[in-house]
């Protein structure tokens, strides 16, 4: 074979012993070693804790943020076996704590349903960890076991009797691997609300210890997922009254299902399996889909609700304006890696369908009023579709609009590799043109906006097609929109929403990021958008200049040149600055500052545009109130 190194011998080989490979490739078992990763180590603990309350053990489960910054998770669990393993010899505690794909959940005796089945969580929180200290409560005495980076620190020391069972283990990430170690209690809260939502009867508690006001909250909530979506819909205007809840159990599965409809236009599912969020759905969410489409389109049907020429319901008629919320559970459910982010278990598909349609089969006949509620919301949503579809057909006609599916205001790249190519959404003509004179034509295309684009969150589809604005970044883009959206063709895989750094600016930025968070999430998801951070001064000293970002860099600035003579020029806007400028402070990947937009957790996400972007003006304002001591720069 040809091309092969002549270097490449067995001492090229390295055999990586323990858990040496979670600390060298750490992102293959929590994602990334950013603040998502950081948490996922919180996760990985406490959802080991919630296994045993599952299991029947326990009811409570509390979170601390310790004064220096670490973790403790304390549960009321059966506790970890410290009595030595018969393959090995070795104490059963010691080997969970130091082996992959190890622990009492790869068969069903110790737990019928777990989210921890890889095996990996506590041992990689241990792998990742700085140090770590492990109390457990096991048959009436308590132990304590200390690690540093995954590797045994102490012997297991058995500290006495225990007055309880349980197991409570703190944790220090390691800041040789994670880029921030600062854990967000807002972050922290919102996930334990949901696991609490999730899990009728359990307590989940969280304090901080790292102020002085012992902050806390405790969640726990009897109405389980049926409290989950009055929360969900707390500031909606709903389509009636009642959530539909339904669950179902027998030896091998069980599962929950609420909805609600509100008067919005979006579809919100939240799908868990084992209390493990799958934000790419799988098959439990096509078996609800599929049963809900079918029901409804039968109960329509059966009381003569639809006209003649009114054509079948669709499913993503009928899910506009849903929220709702699948939750299974299964004794070995097969995850798409890691992260879980896809349920894979094809059979469940079938079980839900067939089961949840006689459910809903029966309600809807018990219920006619909320069925037809129903069935004219999809009514108008088709007669919106059908109108788009002209809307998408007129775009296209619109010569003075677009050419060649291309708008005619854009000026591409050269380069037809998207991987390569950039594309930035410029606030304003003015801005656009300095954009255009400054790039690198080579790889950067400049897509210039007139104004502020429609608000697409009270908006149905008909309406955001008929937007201009929005028609040039759909064709810009290349992908589609709503049910005609195709990532695979997208044409520019770094899309960088560039607008002033001052309100207006960033209510544009903010308009932009909901049609892209409202018709295509998975832009987002897949990281290929950005916020382009442009400089609000420049300042000269002789012959050399500085370009400051925050008041708090000319702060700084001012205290550090006392007794220079220098000029400052405010930058209001970005078509105050030349295209050498434009180029050099905010377009060149050299020396610009881009802020990457990542979803952490959508039910966060949702509540945030419903609040900024939605219909109720209170929402906005509790909103600045509450949120305005955080912002660092604003221009009024």
């Amino acid at each position: 074979m040809s091309g092969q190194s002549p270097n490449y011998t067995a001492k090229n080989i390295e055999v990586l012993e323990g858990l040496d490979a979670v600390r060298k490739r750490p992102g293959m078992y929590i994602g990334s070693t950013g603040t998502k990763g950081l948490h996922h180590l919180v996760w990985e603990v406490v959802d080991n804790s919630i296994d045993e309350f599952l299991a029947g053990y326990g009811d409570t489960i509390n979170v601390y943020i310790n004064k220096d910054g670490s973790i403790t998770v304390e549960d009321e669990g059966r506790g970890i076996p410290v009595d030595k393993h018969h393959s090995n010899g070795l104490p059963a505690l010691e080997i969970i704590m130091t082996t992959l794909h190890a622990g009492g959940k790869f068969n069903n005796q110790s737990y019928s349903f777990s989210g921890g089945l890889h095996g990996v969580g506590v041992s990689v929180v241990n792998a990742l960890s700085e140090w770590l200290e492990i109390r457990t409560c096991w048959q009436g005495n308590e132990y304590l076991q200390r690690y540093k980076k995954g590797k045994k620190d102490s012997t297991i020391n058995k500290l006495g009797p225990c007055e309880k069972s349980g197991t409570e283990i703190t944790f220090m990430p390691d800041s040789s691997i994670f880029t921030a170690t600062n854990y967000n209690f807002d972050t922290l809260a919102s996930r334990l609300q949901e696991s609490a939502f999730l899990n009728k009867g359990l307590s989940l508690s969280l304090k901080d210890k790292r102020n002085n006001d012992n902050k806390k909250v405790v969640y726990s909530y009897d109405g389980g997922i049926e409290e989950f979506i009055n929360h969900l819909n707390q500031h909606h205007s709903c389509l009636h009254d009642e959530v539909v809840y339904f669950e179902h159990q027998n030896k091998n599965y069980q599962f929950e299902i609420a909805f609600q409809y509100n008067q919005n236009f979006n579809e919100r599912i939240y799908s868990y399996a084992n209390n493990i969020k799958t934000d790419e759905g799988g098959y439990h969410v096509t078996g609800f889909k599929t049963a809900l489409t079918r029901a409804i389109n039968v109960f329509a049907e059966k009381n003569n609700i639809l006209n003649k020429n009114d054509p079948s319901l669709t499913g993503s008629d009928l899910r506009e304006g849903l929220t709702a919320i699948v939750s299974v559970r299964l004794p070995e459910p097969q995850f798409e890696g890691q992260t879980k982010n896809k349920l894979g278990n094809s059979s469940i598909k079938s079980k839900i369908d067939s089961v949840y349609y006689d459910y809903l089969t029966r309600f809807l006949n018990h219920n006619p009023e909320i069925g037809k509620a129903i069935v004219n919301k999809a009514l108008a949503a088709i007669r919106a579709r059908q109108a788009s579809k002209k809307a998408r057909e007129l775009s296209r006609k619109k010569n003075s609009m677009v050419r060649k599916n291309l708008p005619v205001k854009l000026a591409d790249c050269s380069s037809r590799k998207p991987e390569n190519s950039e594309l930035f959404l410029v606030e304003g003509d003015s801005a656009g043109g300095s954009a255009k004179q400054g790039r690198n034509r080579d790889f950067q295309a400049i897509l210039p906006l007139k104004g502020k684009i429609l608000n697409v969150e009270r908006a149905r589809i008909d309406k955001v097609l008929n937007n201009d604005e929005i028609i040039s970044i759909i064709s810009a883009l290349g992908t589609g929109i709503g049910e005609d959206f195709n990532l695979d063709k997208l044409r520019y895989h770094k899309i960088i929403i560039m607008t002033d750094a001052d309100v207006d600016g960033a209510h544009i930025g903010t308009l932009i990021l909901t049609l892209f968070y409202r018709y295509m999430e998975d832009i987002i998801k897949k990281g290929h958008i950005y916020l382009a951070k442009p400089p609000l001064y420049r300042v000269k000293i002789g012959s050399k200049e500085k370009y400051l970002y925050s008041e708090k860099e000319l702060a700084e600035f001012k205290s550090n040149y006392t007794n220079k003579n220098f000029s400052l020029q405010q930058y209001k806007g970005l078509g105050e600055m030349n295209p050498d400028q434009l180029w050099k402070t905010t377009m060149n990947p050299d020396n610009r500052k881009l802020m990457k937009v990542e979803i952490e957790d959508t039910l966060k996400a949702d509540d945030i545009f419903t609040r900024l972007m939605g219909k109720d003006t209170s929402l906005r304002k509790e909103f600045i109130f509450n949120n305005a001591e955080e912002v660092g720069d604003l221009d009024i």
